[in-house]
C-alpha cells in the first residue's frame, strides 16, 4: 500500500515554501481531524480570551497555522460533518439537518467521501466519536450489525455514538456492532412513543441528577433526562461521565495498531454538547460550572492525543487539524447552569449568535493546522471551510477528486504559505443561508423568531443585512443602506450560488 506518490506530491506542493523542512518530501504524513462539538470561537485561549485555559489546543494554535476566519459550512452539527466528510454544500441534501439517533444514514453509499478519498490513496480510516450522520436505512434493529454506516462511507475502523450525547440510543457502536449488547435484553427505540412501563423525566423526576430545562424530558439514562424512548440495552448504555475516556482509548488503539502505516483518523468530540457530565477529575477546574469543565476535559483529551503521537515518534509525521462543528450555546436544554455561571466568558468571542445562527458566531468557529516541523507558526486571516479539507488534502496526497465538489484546494492556505482563501462562502442555518465574501457578510431576509429556547439570536432579519465583519466583527452595524453597490456584489453571487436552492420565505419582502 505505500506508494511514491506522496514524495513526489509533497517535493511539488511543500518544498517551493520556506516554512517546511527538505526532509518532509520524504514521509507519508498522518492525518488526523478533531472536531470538538458547540465549540465557539471565545471558547479557547488561543484567540485572546482569558477566562478558561486550553493550553493543549492552544499549543496547536500557536505551533501551527491559527485562522482567524475559518469557518464550517452550518451552524448545527448534522450538516456541517455532512460537508466535511463529503465537500458539498449540506443545502444541496434536504436530508442534511439536525437528525434523531434513529436517522437512516444521509450519505448514498455510492458518494465521493474524505475517508473513501484518504483510502484510495493508501491510508488506514478510522472514526472515532460523535457520528450524526445517521445509521441504516430508516428501520434500525440496534441487535443486529447495522448496515449501512461508518464502513459504506470509507471508514475501515469506527466506534461512534449514532447521534448526539443528548439522544437514544445511549450505548456505543463498533464496527457497525452495539459494544456489550446482551442478547437477552435488547434495545428498543422510539421518537414517537414511551415503551410500557419505561420511566421518563416528566413522571420520574426523582431519578434525575440532572434536571431538563426544555426539550430533554423523554428516557432517563445514567440520571439525565434525553431526547427519544429508549427500551433494553442496559449492560450497553454508556456512563456520560467515561466517556471522553472510552473513546480515547479507542483512539490510542487505533493509533498503536496503525503506528507502521498511514492513517487518517476523525476524532469527533463530544465536548461541550449536552448533557455536559465531564469525569469527575475535571469537576470545578473552572468557575463555569459543567460547560467550563467539559471544555477543560477536551483540552485533555487533545493533550493525550499528542502525548501519544510523541511517545510513538509519529508526532512529526502527523497533520493534525483541530476545529468545531459550529458556533456556542449556552442553555441548549438542561438545567447546567451554563449561562449563569459563564461571568465574563464569552463563548462566541464577540461574534454575534452562536448554535442555530445566521449572524458570524454560528459557523465562524477555532480552527488551527498542526504539523511539527513542517507547518511553520502563523496567523492566517484567510478565509475557509471546513468543507474545503477534502479537496486540499487530496493534493496533499496525491489524489485527483471528482469534479463538481463545492470543497475547494487551499492546501498552500491550510499549510500556511498563502493568504488568498475562498472568494465566497455560503453559511447556513437551518435552511437558511447567507454569504461572506472578502470582509463582508450578507444575509437575506427572513421570516421567524429573533431568538430560539437558547437565548441565541437567529439572524432572521426583516430586511437585507449587509455588515463589514472585519471593521464590526460583532455584526451590530448594518450598513446595507449605505453601501447599495457592495449589497448588490454580495446579492449576485449568493443567488448564483444558490440558485435553485435558496428559498425566500418572507413574502412581503422582495428580494433584488
Amino acid at each position: 500500500m505505500r506508494k511514491n506518490f506522496f514524495k513526489v506530491s509533497a517535493i511539488i506542493a511543500l518544498l517551493s515554501s520556506g516554512n517546511v523542512r527538505a526532509d518532509a518530501a520524504d514521509r507519508q504524513p498522518n492525518v488526523i481531524v478533531i472536531l470538538a462539538d458547540d465549540l465557539g470561537f471565545g471558547d479557547v485561549s488561543a484567540y485572546g480570551q482569558t477566562t478558561i485555559n486550553t493550553p493543549n489546543i492552544d499549543a496547536l494554535a500557536r505551533g501551527g497555522v491559527c485562522f482567524n476566519n475559518g469557518y464550517a459550512s452550518s451552524a448545527t452539527s448534522t450538516p456541517s460533518r455532512y460537508a466535511l466528510m463529503t465537500g458539498m454544500y449540506p443545502w444541496k441534501n434536504e436530508n442534511a439537518k439536525i437528525l434523531p439517533g434513529d436517522a437512516p444514514l444521509i450519505i448514498a453509499e455510492d458518494e465521493y467521501t474524505l475517508p473513501k478519498m484518504m483510502r484510495s490513496a493508501g491510508y488506514v480510516t478510522g472514526a472515532i466519536g460523535k457520528w450524526h450522520l445517521g445509521m441504516g436505512n430508516g428501520n434500525v434493529d440496534w441487535n443486529q450489525t447495522i448496515r449501512p454506516g461508518a464502513r459504506e462511507v470509507g471508514f475501515d475502523y469506527s466506534c461512534i455514538i449514532a447521534a448526539t450525547n443528548d439522544r437514544v440510543p445511549t450505548v456505543y457502536v463498533e464496527n457497525g456492532d452495539v459494544v456489550g449488547l446482551d442478547p437477552d435484553d435488547p434495545i428498543q427505540v422510539s421518537y414517537e412513543h414511551n415503551f410500557d412501563g419505561e420511566p421518563t423525566a416528566i413522571d420520574h423526576p426523582e431519578m434525575l441528577k440532572l434536571h431538563w430545562a426544555h426539550g430533554h424530558n423523554n428516557s432517563i439514562v445514567n440520571g439525565i433526562p434525553r431526547i427519544g424512548y429508549m427500551k433494553g440495552g442496559t449492560k450497553a448504555r454508556w456512563k456520560d461521565e467515561d466517556m471522553a475516556d472510552y473513546f480515547l482509548a479507542k483512539v490510542r488503539n487505533f493509533i498503536d495498531e496503525n503506528a507502521d502505516r498511514p492513517f487518517f483518523l476523525y476524532y469527533g468530540l463530544h465536548q461541550p454538547h449536552v448533557p455536559r457530565a465531564p469525569h469527575q477529575r475535571f469537576v470545578g477546574s473552572t468557575t463555569m460550572g459543567s460547560r467550563g469543565d467539559a471544555i477543560v476535559e477536551a483540552d485533555w483529551c487533545v493533550g493525550q492525543l499528542i502525548q501519544e503521537l510523541d511517545a510513538k515518534g509519529l508526532l512529526e509525521n502527523t497533520l493534525i487539524i483541530f476545529s468545531s462543528d459550529n458556533g456556542p450555546v449556552l442553555n441548549d436544554g438542561y438545567k447546567d447552569q451554563a449561562a449563569e455561571l459563564a461571568g465574563d466568558h464569552k463563548p462566541a468571542g464577540g461574534l454575534r449568535g452562536g448554535k442555530y445562527s445566521l449572524y458570524d458566531g454560528g459557523t465562524h468557529i477555532p480552527l488551527f493546522v498542526y504539523w511539527k516541523g513542517t507547518v511553520e507558526p502563523t496567523v492566517s486571516d484567510a478565509v475557509v471551510c471546513q468543507m474545503d479539507l477534502l479537496a486540499s488534502l487530496a493534493k496533499l496526497v496525491g489524489v485527483k477528486v471528482k469534479s463538481g465538489l463545492d470543497s475547494k484546494e487551499m492546501l498552500n492556505v491550510f499549510l500556511g504559505r498563502s493568504n488568498k482563501g475562498r472568494k465566497s462562502l455560503i453559511f447556513e442555518a437551518q435552511g437558511k443561508m447567507g454569504i461572506r465574501m472578502g470582509d463582508w457578510v450578507m444575509i437575506p431576509p427572513y421570516s421567524g423568531p429573533k431568538t430560539n429556547l437558547t437565548g441565541n439570536e437567529l439572524g432572521n432579519l426583516d430586511e437585507y443585512g449587509l455588515f463589514n465583519v472585519k471593521t464590526n466583527a460583532g455584526q451590530s452595524d448594518n450598513v446595507a443602506d449605505e453601501n447599495p453597490k457592495r449589497l448588490k456584489q454580495l446579492e449576485k453571487e449568493f443567488f448564483k450560488l444558490t440558485k435553485g436552492y435558496y428559498k425566500a420565505n418572507v413574502e412581503e419582502i422582495p428580494l433584488k
